[in-house]
């Protein structure tokens, strides 16, 4: 079993209404530097509102989140995009590149918008491309890739900025089962490679089975944390 070290992110008692419902009911979680932890619960169960919540995307009605010991409510609106854009990578069932750039642009626009130097940032996308086997696709807008090279994509786009956490919502959901597979692999490979904390939403068993805990979100709480005895 991996070693787990310092806390990357804790929520605690996290409440979310939308109007009348009561989404989230008093949500507390705590994970690990390295820790790959999956999020599974029948839809509307409130799986994606939490993960939007610890992506500092969303804010709850009541409770804190802290990221890397840092207090999330403690920032104004600007710290906090400034922070989530340093410190959190997304990955998303659709893969929100841009249409009208290539995968090396799209790759690079996280660590733009954080004013790194254009030569800076477009090596770090193509070391992560070229890790990620898509060094022969830089030059490739979204349209002429396939669904698992766009969430390739996704993901160096996602690392750009070398977060502490990448927060990935049904990340196969959109792909076929031969890709599905390389990317739920891939995410273990993150880990050892580059130490990486993830939190996946997931209605595939197959990845939430691999992770090191399965939670489960039922009527706004979490059931349980299990630990894994078949991880990659």
């Amino acid at each position: 079993m991996r070693q787990i070290f310092l806390s990357m992110i804790k929520a605690e008692n996290i409440h979310k209404s939308f109007d009348h419902l009561e989404v989230l009911k008093g949500i507390n979680l705590q994970v690990k530097k390295g820790e790959i932890i999956s999020i599974v619960g029948a839809s509307g169960a409130g799986k994606s509102t939490l993960l939007h919540i610890l992506g500092t995307i969303d804010s709850p009605d009541q409770g804190n989140v802290w990221i890397d010991d840092v207090q999330i409510k403690s920032m104004g609106e600007k710290k906090l995009a400034e922070f989530r854009n340093g410190n959190i990578g997304f990955v998303f069932q659709f893969h929100h590149l841009l249409p009208e750039f290539t995968a090396l642009e799209n790759v690079c626009i996280p660590a733009f918008i954080r004013k790194t130097p254009r030569k800076k940032a477009e090596d770090r996308a193509k070391y992560l491309l070229d890790y990620l086997k898509m060094s022969d696709r830089l030059d490739h807008k979204p349209s002429e890739l396939s669904g698992g090279e766009q969430q390739r994509v996704a993901v160096a786009r996602a690392l750009i900025n070398e977060p502490a956490v990448i927060l990935a919502d049904e990340p196969s959901g959109n792909l076929d089962s031969v890709s599905a597979n390389d990317l739920h692999r891939l995410f273990f490979d993150l880990r050892e490679k580059f130490d990486q904390t993830l939190i996946i939403v997931t209605h595939n068993q197959q990845l939430a089975d691999m992770a090191d805990r399965k939670l489960t979100i039922k009527d706004g709480v979490i059931l349980n944390g299990k630990h894994q005895e078949n991880n990659i």
